[in-house]
């Protein structure tokens, strides 16, 4: 790839001196004495009462600037990993991170067994009494809460012990599987071998479109069994906490650390699911599009045909992409185009377009500094740049809250993922006002309406599949075989019948690194709450008018210091335990898909009859 006026690779340097030097060692020696010291200090603190506020707002505060600092140099080594993915050191020093894990823990005990058997009256008085507490009372209040999934507290602290070697160590095992991982394609004739994430299934041609989602799961397979192991220990390990803990179970741990409610999941579920046919009509009219009488998994990427005469020019260079997303944001707000130039000329992105890179994207906080770091590998693609605005949201979300305290400066994931899709909305409004034909907007919505089926059924699969896995898992371990068969019948019934018999992606559970996640259990259905709920704000945007990045700006906050539903309705004014806001976002895309339709029969109805 071709360097132009915008970087393709981010600065590390200006962070922490690099993981080879003495420097670098020094420093992480030093954070590390002090976080083991704090630890230490814990097991001595007095009770949480008024007597001894001065000390708990000393502890507290030492504790919020090391748990910074911890997040500074987590984010740094996974971004010096993620760009070598093979590079032994930086895996050790991973590895040395997360094994002060066990420290950390002991201090969030500390706060939680502190506050969990106070009275409300005793805790309210406590809080009241210390301008500091007052303003970080919502974490306060949420340490409580997450005291009821704590076990007793040495219990606790050996847990977090062995899952330095255990829970996390099948995480780890599983992300140096993926990095050294090489997938078999034939390009021009000869063998090349790629990372799974640089093979892709967007090309015209079906042959190569087949072939490459055939090599693909091929190299998956060579390692399918060592990857059922890790995904059946990595919730097995789970399942023996929550039984532990007397939950009710598997998803009540996840919808605490989203901080929402059952009814607002299964409403936003139920919603989906009875929306799923005008979706299912995309896809049908998608599939005769191609000349297919039904999709295949590798086909849901595939690009419309080209119509004699038209021309969609989707070679979109990194340059033009960083212009068009800084152009659209500035559209919505100066600021949020501000932010997005400075991020991108300043190198807080790496794009490059190598090997030996980790697949996937994400964006990473180091709230210290207060800055971010996105990690992509650009394609030149449309997809590509929608993922640089995704995670350029995301940075943008920590952006807003960089002078918070770091305290409530964290969100839970359901809400990160408002921003970041909320991101991609704002662009592609602006694609389409750009598109100048019937064809090139066409093209336009089937990309838009790709996202939605990833989002509504794709997401929807993997929900369906991690909750089968794990009530089976509760029982025994699952064998390979078996959770391709959980995978394909998750799949059949997310996709409501729309692909083709033959045409699922049974093996899809080993390749897709989300389920191998060690620190948030079902980290899939998130996305799609985030999803859904950009779309609610984006509506809700139009509605308003110029008013509205100011509004948006203050959701944003909110998500810092208020559970999910408290945050929208404070700001937006809606209740998502009911169907209202859903149905509101889902309208948008079953506009979409009606648009999509229409000029179907505008170009088609030219050329042939679909």
């Amino acid at each position: 790839m071709i360097a132009g006026r915008f970087p393709l690779t981010w600065d590390l340097e200006s962070l922490f001196p690099a993981p080879t030097t003495s420097a670098f060692r020094t420093a992480l020696n030093a954070f590390t004495a002090k976080l083991k010291a704090l630890a230490e200090n814990a097991e001595k603190m007095p009770a949480f009462q008024l007597a001894n506020i001065a000390a708990w707002e000393a502890f507290l505060k030492q504790y919020e600037t090391l748990d910074a600092q911890y997040t500074d140099f987590s984010a740094f080594m996974g971004c010096q990993s993620a760009g070598d993915a093979e590079n032994k050191l930086y895996q050790q020093l991973e590895a040395e991170l997360s094994a002060l894990n066990p420290d950390r823990e002991r201090l969030a005990t500390t706060v939680e067994f502190a506050l969990k058997d106070l009275s409300d009256a005793d805790f309210q008085q406590t809080v009241k009494a210390s301008p500091y507490f007052t303003k970080i009372e919502y974490f306060l209040r949420l340490k409580r809460r997450q005291a009821k999934f704590r076990l007793p507290r040495d219990q606790e602290l050996l847990a977090a012990d062995l899952a330095v070697d255990g829970l996390h160590a099948w995480g780890r095992m599983y992300d140096r599987l993926c990095g050294a991982l090489r997938v078999t394609i034939v390009e021009k004739g000869k063998p090349v071998q790629k990372s799974p994430g640089q093979v892709l299934f967007d090309s015209p041609q079906r042959t190569i479109r087949e072939n490459n989602f055939f090599a693909v799961d091929a190299a998956w397979a060579t390692m399918e069994d060592s990857c059922a192991d890790a995904i059946n220990h990595i919730a097995g390990t789970r399942l023996t906490n929550y039984r532990r803990l007397g939950l009710k179970d598997h998803l009540e741990a996840p919808l605490m650390y989203n901080r929402m409610s059952r009814a607002t999941l299964d409403s936003m579920w139920n919603t989906i699911t009875a929306f799923k046919p005008v979706l299912k009509e995309y896809l049908d009219c998608k599939a005769r599009w191609l000349g297919l009488e039904k999709l295949n998994w590798y086909d849901l990427a595939a690009p419309l045909p080209a119509i004699p005469g038209t021309v969609v020019d989707d070679d979109i260079s990194y340059d033009q992409a960083c212009d068009w997303i800084v152009e659209a944001f500035q559209q919505f707000s100066p600021e949020l185009g501000g932010f997005a130039k400075q991020a991108l000329t300043e190198k807080w992105v790496e794009a490059e377009n190598r090997s030996g890179k980790r697949q996937g994207g994400f964006c990473t906080s180091l709230p210290t500094p207060k800055v971010s770091r996105i990690f992509m590998t650009y394609t030149n693609s449309a997809d590509s740049m929608s993922t640089l605005a995704h995670e350029l949201g995301h940075a943008y979300h920590s952006w807003v809250l960089r002078d918070e305290p770091v305290f409530l400066a964290d969100y839970p994931m359901n809400l990160a993922e408002t921003a970041s899709t909320f991101a991609e909305a704002v662009l592609n409004e602006q694609r389409l006002q750009r598109a100048k034909t019937d064809y090139e907007k066409l093209s336009l919505l089937e990309g838009l309406l790709g996202d939605a089926v990833a989002f509504l059924m794709n997401i929807h699969a993997r929900f369906i599949f991690e909750n089968a896995f794990h009530v089976e898992r509760a029982k025994e371990e699952l064998t390979a075989k078996r959770l391709s068969e959980l995978m394909e019948a998750a799949q059949k019934e997310a996709y409501v019948g729309a692909l083709a018999d033959g045409g699922y992606n049974p093996r899809f559970w080993a390749s897709k690194l989300h389920f191998y996640i060690t620190g948030l259990p079902f980290y899939n259905f998130p996305y799609t709450f985030g999803y859904l709920l950009s779309l609610g704000v984006y509506a809700v945007g139009r509605e308003t008018g110029p008013s509205f990045p100011e509004q948006y700006r203050k959701l944003l906050m909110a998500t810092g210091c208020q559970d999910a539903e408290d945050a929208v309705q404070s700001t937006l004014g809606f209740d998502l335990r009911g169907p209202e806001f859903w149905t509101k976002s889902l309208g948008i895309i079953a506009d979409r898909v009606q648009q999509f339709r229409t000029l179907t029969d505008n170009v088609l109805g030219k050329t042939r009859t679909l």
